[in-house]
């Protein structure tokens, strides 16, 4: 049963509340001031609170605002009962993290439409927050499997036929399997890193003090952005392919380490999806406060409902093409921009071009 807190100082009308919303099927509770409202709240964990703003104690702001700081009740929603029409009243409200108003005197049926509208606008976003937790556990059930075992039974092949076969083994078939091995293994750093760091980033999108605390205003973003599409135009035995535009140096708002991995994965995709002897294309340079990064591969591309779904242990196609990786890169590199700030955004036609931009604060 949907439970209702009211938070009111005049015990008449919250009697009558409360005997309303218990007629229409509702478990409700009350508190005759703020603070009442404050612990009522935490022990009784209501699905959505109706809180008056004058009221002795504490004002409902702070109620409001109390109950913003509390992890436990930070997100139920939160309607305000109110005799001030002050527009100024209004957005403080709002701006503390209310859902909704209503002047006093109301009608019952007002009541109700604004209680129901709340409670049906929470329900479809934890449905929304279901269905990507689905999504999500689904797509971790499937790849991460085949991404772990990949690696691990490919050191584990090699290296047992190291053991068994050393004695007779030449010197240039011990650096074959050894190549082999540190390929592997190279792989499985990367995809454990990759984890990480996504786990990291999700931590400190909720709290911003965190991502205040790392930031970094003198990133060598020419160095990072040349260092990064070098050693990937190498590792993939491409650097005739790699084309780069890098206008001038810049303090970006982020720490170096989070600006280099945005363009390490970013590169990694695209010569990992685009052909030898195609251009991958990298340039750089400031705009309106910004720092613009663009990457353009000319491979296979996307489609436009495969670019709305990107997200964690997303690689489209994969049956098809068996590229290695899970495609948790691009979601990490679109994560870290949004962290600090930024954006990062996703153009493609397929069979095309695919070109991926980077949008940054500077200092």
């Amino acid at each position: 049963m949907t439970k209702i807190l009211v938070i009111e100082d005049h015990d008449h009308l919250r009697n009558d509340l409360l005997e309303v919303l218990k007629f229409e099927g509702f478990d409700v509770a009350g508190a005759e001031d703020g603070l009442v409202g404050v612990e009522a709240a935490r022990s009784y964990r209501p699905d959505l609170i109706v809180c008056d703003i004058m009221m002795p104690g504490i004002l409902g702001y702070e109620v409001l605002e109390q109950l913003r700081k509390d992890t436990k009740t930070s997100t139920i929603p939160f309607i305000f009962l109110t005799a001030k029409t002050d527009r100024t009243d209004m957005r403080l409200g709002m701006g503390l993290g209310a859902d909704d108003y209503l002047t006093k005197p109301f009608m019952t049926g007002e009541l109700l439409e604004t209680i129901r509208a709340r409670l049906d606008k929470r329900e479809k976003l934890n449905q929304m927050a279901q269905g990507k937790l689905k999504e999500l556990s689904d797509n971790i059930i499937t790849a991460l499997p085949h991404e772990l075992r990949t690696p691990l039974n490919t050191i584990l092949g090699f290296s047992d036929m190291l053991m068994l076969e050393a004695p007779r083994l030449k010197p240039n078939q011990v650096t074959e399997w050894a190549q082999h091995i540190n390929d592997a293994a190279t792989r499985l750093y990367r995809l454990v890193e990759n984890y990480l760091t996504y786990v990291r980033v999700e931590v400190m999108s909720q709290d911003p003090l965190r991502v205040d605390a790392v930031k970094n205003k003198h990133v060598d973003v020419e160095s990072v952005v040349q260092y990064q599409a070098m050693h990937k135009a190498q590792q993939f035995k491409r650097p005739n392919d790699l084309q780069i535009d890098i206008a001038g140096n810049h303090n970006l708002l982020l720490p170096e380490q989070d600006f280099s991995k945005i363009v390490d994965e970013l590169m990694d995709n695209a010569f990992k999806f685009s052909m030898e002897g195609t251009p991958v294309e990298v340039k750089g340079f400031a705009q309106d406060k910004h720092y613009i990064l663009t990457i353009t591969d000319h491979g296979r591309g996307m489609q436009q409902d495969q670019i709305d779904s990107i997200g964690p242990h997303m690689q489209f196609d994969r049956w098809f093409y068996e590229h290695q990786g899970n495609g948790l890169g691009l979601t990490i590199a679109r994560r870290l921009a949004e962290v600090y700030g930024g954006e990062l955004k996703v153009t493609s036609e397929p069979e095309k071009q695919t070109i991926v931009t980077v949008r940054l604060p500077l200092e």
